[in-house]
């Protein structure tokens, strides 16, 4: 049994941080009451989100005694992010806030600070942030803590991550399949998530699917997932020993399973009201217990003398003078509720950068393939990648800090040589047919993009390494995470005491470019246009032309910090272009001229990004040289792009650079993997690009076809190449009118003819399948 006078000092405690978030709310001034309310009193906006905060500020009191009881190295996760202002309340209270926002200490002065700042313009959001200490999810949107948190707990043996699950964010895809992350992680070698799932029973305009559930219900839901829960509930007194008693349960189930991973996790089910403890009603309307009090209670307490009345016997209800003094802060007996200062969950070195190590990276000279000359077959990117991979994973093996998120695809995408170094996670029943699982895998595999996102993130902010490998097409299901991350990390960055992150890095391969026998579903370039969206030389897009270069970009991205990388690469077998000399130009520069497939002072220049649209722009050079070698070419390859432009020169090309380049006055024809529209806006701030620079890319046609077709159906095939070349270079006067004509009348029936040929074979015909480039021709 719980010391009744413990269950008071947390009692009093809760009191406490529940009138600081009020505050935070809505007051302006009179923070400590010392007056009636007037209107100058209160903010002239309210704004914040009320009904869940009395809850976080239970879970947050009981937490702290837990432990102090036990010693254990706890990190808090709020779900339900609008509920910073319970969050910031209890950061203020332990003394984290004024560690890193010296304002905030703990008297009046701090709480007139952090009240004032609450949700005010360049003062705190209505939500947890990056600039919230010990905080690694972002609060806007919801469903992600569960997912997030456990990836914080891999390879973090003695932690234990007590996550605040909201009812109405259990709604959600990815909290709903989050649930299922404790079966890939195994508690032996790896810490501990404890779920909390919060019903307070109500969304912003009506009621949780949860919150109506029996709590038998419940129990069979979360017995089924493969947990062992425990519900809370109750009134006074009750809830509070009971929640202390459940704790400590959970905790010794926690530290028993780190010897019996046999044993269900624990997860508990708390049932408080809505908005608890706050007005009862208002304007003969239920308030506390209904979705009213989800956000602001009396709006219109300004202007309206009952509803500030009713806030202000709200307020007073709490008794703050008898917990608070203004000069010496949290009454002495309510300081004994907090664990020592190295144990406060706002204090967790993992959210701080504190834990980063660097990644053992091996050379990629071990990996390449030679060149013997440009346009040489060689292996598929994507299995000089898996090769990579694997050896990150041996030589980092110690280190225990890299992780590979898959969705059920590392086969797939030619990944699977990590296999000789490491299994996929799986802490399921395993048959003798079953292939490369282990509880102790380091490859996260499962059919949800959302739920290894979350992982992913989790594992990156709490100080480590991973790379999430996805089909192209179907990577667009994480696009809003990504863009909260991408939030994220953008204010983080601007932080100092976040401390430096590894780079999260993606490898998207499968590309619509060759997913003609998966047909129109599986093709779509589109995550790539939306993250280079995100303004800022922290996004950037990679597009290795061959296998080599994909290796040294992949080393370069898994060396960088506090960035995003997207790698783009085939898992075909292509050919290979670049010496490793003029890779590590390329690298350096981000994009080069290609000396080999380009002639001095051309009459027009051909640029491609990606690998399959820099073969169809060289093999367009290639027939351009056969049919009309009059037209000197100049080929382009561009290897990265940002939201800011093209190239790796402070992001972006120079000006004066650009024109090196693409020449100053010459017409450019750009070859680009992904949609038209998302390399013209990057080009957009370029000057003298409109009439001389077209873009092929992608434009939404396709089905299931061939490769070459899929091409032609885009406008991206060599044969559309060159035929926008001989007109353009026509209306130049470099090619003669009439042998434009014939040329172009001859590329116009090839397309023709093609489309009758696969139709009739089913195949692209032997000139396209096994063209290769010619170097002197």
């Amino acid at each position: 049994m719980v010391a009744s006078l413990e269950v008071e000092k947390i009692k009093r405690y809760v009191r406490a941080a529940n009138y600081i978030s009020a505050a935070q709310i809505y007051l302006r001034d009179n923070f400590l009451l010392e007056r009636p309310l007037s209107p100058e009193d209160i903010k002239p906006r309210l704004l914040g989100h009320w009904g869940t905060c009395p809850g976080i500020n239970f879970v947050y009191a009981n937490l702290n005694a837990l432990i102090k009881k036990t010693n254990a190295e706890m990190m808090f996760v709020l779900g339900p992010g609008h509920g910073f202002p319970a969050l910031q309340a209890n950061l203020f209270l332990e003394g984290t806030l004024a560690k890193y926002y010296p304002e905030a200490t703990i008297n009046l002065a701090g709480l007139t600070y952090i009240a004032k700042q609450f949700s005010w313009p360049y003062g705190f959001p209505s939500h947890s942030s990056p600039a919230t200490p010990g905080v690694i999810l972002e609060g806007g949107e919801l469903g992600y803590s569960l997912a997030t948190s456990y990836g914080a707990v891999l390879d973090n043996p003695n932690l234990i991550i007590a996550c605040l699950v909201g009812d109405g964010e259990a709604e959600t895809g990815t909290a709903a399949t989050a649930w299922h992350l404790s079966k890939f992680v195994n508690p032996k070698t790896n810490g501990a998530v404890l779920p909390i799932l919060h019903l307070n029973g109500y969304k912003i305009s009506g009621p949780t699917i949860f919150g109506r559930m029996t709590d038998e219900e419940l129990l069979s839901l979360f017995r089924g997932y493969g947990y062992e829960p425990a519900i809370v509930s109750g009134e006074d007194d009750t809830v509070y020993t009971t929640m202390a008693e459940t704790l400590t349960v959970a905790y010794q189930k926690i530290v028993s399973r780190r010897t019996n991973h046999n044993l269900r996790p624990p997860m508990i089910v708390l049932r408080t009201p809505k908005g608890w403890t706050g007005i009862k009603e208002l304007n003969g309307q239920k308030i506390e217990g209904n979705c009213l009090s989800h956000q602001v209670v009396a709006t219109n307490a300004r202007a309206d003398v009952g509803e500030r009345e009713a806030l202000e016997t709200w307020l007073r209800s709490y008794n703050f003078a008898e917990l608070f003094d203004p000069e010496g802060g949290l009454k002495s007996d309510l300081r004994e509720v907090l664990p020592s200062e190295e144990r406060l969950m706002g204090r967790s070195p993992h959210a701080f950068g504190e834990r980063l190590s660097d990644l053992v990276l091996p050379e990629v000279d071990t990996f390449t393939e030679e060149v013997s000359a440009p346009g040489v077959i060689g292996s598929s990117s994507m299995r000089r990648l898996g090769l990579y991979l694997a050896q990150v994973f041996k030589q980092n093996a110690s280190q225990n800090n890299f992780r590979l998120m898959s969705p059920d695809e590392t086969y797939s995408n030619k990944l699977d040589a990590v296999f000789t170094e490491t299994k996929r996670a799986f802490m399921g029943k395993i048959e003798t047919w079953d292939r490369d699982l282990d509880p102790d895998g380091r490859v996260m595999e499962m059919l949800s993009e959302n739920a290894l996102q979350g992982l992913a993130q989790g594992y990156i902010l709490t100080g480590r390494w991973a790379v999430f490998a996805s089909y192209e097409a179907f990577i667009q299901v994480v696009a809003s995470m990504a863009d909260q991350y991408a939030k994220f990390l953008r204010v983080a960055r601007e932080i100092s005491w976040r401390g430096d992150l590894p780079s999260f890095t993606y490898i998207l391969t499968s590309s619509g470019w060759r997913q003609e026998h998966n047909g129109f579903s599986h093709q779509n370039p589109g995550f790539i246009d939306n993250m280079l969206q995100k303004q800022g030389c922290f996004v950037k897009v990679f597009f290795p032309p061959d296998g080599n270069t994909a290796l040294a970009v992949l080393k370069r991205c898994l060396s960088t910090r506090n960035e995003i990388n997207i790698i783009v690469a085939g898992k075909t077998v292509e050919p290979r272009w670049l010496t490793p000399e003029l890779i590590e130009r390329e690298l350096e520069e981000g994009l080069l001229v290609w000396d080999f497939a380009s002639q001095p002072e051309p009459d027009i220049v051909l640029s491609a990004a990606g690998e399959y649209l820099t073969k169809e722009s060289l093999a367009a050079i290639d027939l351009i040289r056969r049919e009309a070698p009059e037209i000197k070419t100049r080929f382009v390859n561009i290897l990265e792009v940002s939201a800011l432009g093209i190239g790796n020169e402070a992001c972006r090309v120079a000006p004066e650079s650009f024109e090196n380049y693409f020449t100053s006055d010459k017409p450019v024809i750009f070859n680009f993997h992904g949609y038209p529209e998302t390399l013209k806006q990057v080009l957009f701030n370029h000057q003298n690009v409109k009439d001389r620079f077209s873009v092929h890319g992608y434009v939404e046609n396709g089905s299931t076809t061939t490769p070459f077709d899929l091409h032609l159906r885009n406008g991206t095939s060599r044969y559309d190449l060159v035929l926008e070349v001989f007109a353009k270079m026509r209306e130049a006067g470099v090619l003669d009118s009439l042998k434009a004509e014939r040329l172009i009348d001859l590329y116009r029936d090839k397309i023709r003819a093609h489309k009758k040929f696969i139709i009739e074979n089913g195949v692209d015909p032997e000139e396209i399948e096994n063209w290769q480039w010619q170097q002197n021709i």
